[in-house]
């Protein structure tokens, strides 16, 4: 029989070693953070293309619903509430697990204690429900029947897709053309939703048809299917455009991811020096690290955030930060962001989500302010430590995943060199088991890496000056 202070020995023992923090059903967050209202420098206006003037809700009610637009352009408001039908669809599979990475800091051999939010545990694999269930919802109880969105490598399009059943709204997906032709089973799971499905740039649009008509050969990007799924919206009736990442209020709803942690990181008994995720448009990393950014703005906190973006698509890290539109057309309204171009023509990498031009302009204005930092990532090395992760922790992480996972790989070897025992938290933002061609081709040695020029990236920012001047 264990004495009082043998059994607090173990139970302490028991405690530092468990592996997986899950919340109750009652823990799990019923409002969402917005950031916007506690930032000490507020974002620059989007502007409406045709006046130049500050973009009003009326002026997205357009493209959006009513409360997406709203939420969008709210700066006043720390909380607000998750809609009770969102968050009952929220507890089908939330809390998501924070798990320790034991494995992981094992094969490192590093002092760092990292830990991971595991989003591919969703429905549909990926963090992306948790905006889909909001914006179909808020689209229902509107009166819409219809919505059309954009995806790349599927990942938003198979839980929109999802989200319309549910709410029984129709979806019309425009998918990025290399990832319909690479990821067919995300193009299935969509369609066996009940989407419509159409390689992007398409003939069924205007913007397709001048896409392809000045580029024949054209792969698609997220900002050619931005174009037709907007475009598409606005031709059809009852329809609204719903989209993945980049605005405001898609990463406002993806705040459940950090708030969700920061709980199960008390329950672990311990803070994150360091937050990573990866960044497309910068939905899944304010989603977990913007209820944490909080702290230091409001409390002194010292936490570094990390956005781990592709080297073939660097607009943090070699981007420059100007008014652009967010799809390639000029469809939509004037964005303050990170940008390498609305006409930038990303490579076919495999992390098809995160082949984007710009850069949502409350993380841009965050990365502006010093708030946070951003690292890019070659093809390579996002694999290679995807497979690490995969032979230590069992789970095959999306390409997209893997951007995170190799930055944190990155700070995990630092602590090795300087012996610092350093809290790391990221997010699993989605699980690769319908990217498995992609793997298949890093194990076979035939993936490369895709640099992009500084001249490059010169022309298409004189190209952005001469067309926006701001």
């Amino acid at each position: 029989m264990l004495t009082d202070k043998a059994s607090d020995s173990f139970n302490f023992i028991m405690v530092m070693k468990q592996k997986r923090f899950f919340l109750s059903e009652n823990d799990i967050p019923t409002q969402w953070y917005n950031i916007q209202a506690d930032m000490v420098n507020k974002p620059m206006p989007m502007l409406n293309p045709k006046t130049g003037e500050p973009v009003k809700p009326e002026d997205l009610y357009e493209l959006f619903s009513r409360e997406a637009s709203n939420q969008e352009l709210n700066m006043t408001d720390a909380w607000i509430d998750i809609p009770e039908k969102v968050r009952e669809m929220y507890t089908y599979y939330r809390s998501t697990p924070l798990v320790r990475a034991y494995g992981l800091e094992k094969a490192l051999g590093t002092p760092a204690h990292i830990y991971f939010k595991n989003e591919s545990v969703s429905p549909i694999g990926s963090h992306k429900l948790n905006s889909a269930l909001a914006q179909a919802y808020y689209c229902k109880e509107e009166g819409v029947t219809n919505i059309t969105t954009e995806t790349g490598a599927g990942q938003w399009g198979a839980a929109l897709s999802y989200a319309a059943k549910v709410f029984g709204l129709e979806a019309a997906v425009y998918q990025v053309k290399v990832s319909y032709e690479q990821k067919p089973y995300r193009r299935s799971i969509m369609q066996t939703f009940g989407a419509q499905v159409t390689p992007s740039p398409s003939m069924s649009t205007r913007a397709g048809k001048d896409i392809l008509t000045k580029y024949p050969n054209h792969q698609g990007s997220l900002g050619t299917a931005i174009s037709e799924a907007v475009e598409l919206a606005r031709m059809t009736p009852n329809c609204k455009y719903t989209l993945g990442s980049v605005m405001g209020h898609v990463t406002l709803h993806q705040t459940v991811i950090g708030l969700e942690a920061e709980k199960q990181m008390a329950m672990a008994g311990e803070y994150p020096d360091v937050v990573v995720a990866c960044f497309g448009g910068g939905s899944n990393f304010g989603g977990l690290a913007f209820p944490f950014m909080r702290h230091n703005i409001k409390d002194g906190k010292t936490t570094r955030f990390v956005a781990a973006e592709p080297a073939s698509c660097p607009k943090l890290t070699r981007g420059e930060f100007h008014y652009d539109y967010g799809d390639e057309s000029g469809y939509t309204p004037l964005i303050p962001m990170f940008t390498l171009g609305h006409n930038f023509r990303p490579a076919n990498i495999h992390a098809g989500g995160l082949r984007y031009h710009g850069a949502g302009l409350v993380v841009s204005q965050l990365l502006k302010d010093g708030m946070m930092e951003a690292v890019d990532i070659e093809q390579i090395e996002s694999f290679e430590a995807g497979t690490i992760f995969a032979a230590a922790e069992g789970i095959i992480p999306a390409p997209e995943s893997c951007h995170a996972i190799a930055a944190t790989i990155r700070e995990a070897k630092r602590c090795t060199e300087t012996g610092e025992s350093k809290t790391i938290l990221f997010c699993l933002s989605g699980h690769g088991l319908i990217d498995m061609a992609a793997y298949d081709q890093y194990l076979a040695g035939n993936l490369i890496n895709n640099s992009i020029s500084e001249e490059t990236i010169a022309e298409n920012i004189a190209e952005l000056n001469s067309k926006i001047p701001y």
